[in-house]
């Protein structure tokens, strides 16, 4: 399952996974260089950074909103 992290509260990282749905997971058992907006892979207890994906959103991301300045 994948997921991408929302926002950091306190010791937990709120995760939106692919239903839309939000979750919160200890921060403890999360990456140490994980970050707001990382996209994470869920596995049973194991969760790692999915960079493959990250890019792939963020380049998405940014061809959207370049067409939002283009005049």
């Amino acid at each position: 399952m994948k997921g991408i992290i929302d926002r950091f509260e306190e010791n937990f990282a709120i995760v939106e996974l692919e239903d839309k749905k939000m979750i919160n997971i200890d921060k403890s058992i999360i990456p140490k260089m994980a970050k707001e907006g990382d996209v994470i892979n869920i596995e049973r207890d194991i969760i790692t950074l999915n960079e493959k994906e990250r890019k792939r959103l963020k380049k998405e991301i940014d061809e959207l909103t370049e067409d939002m300045w283009k005049e």
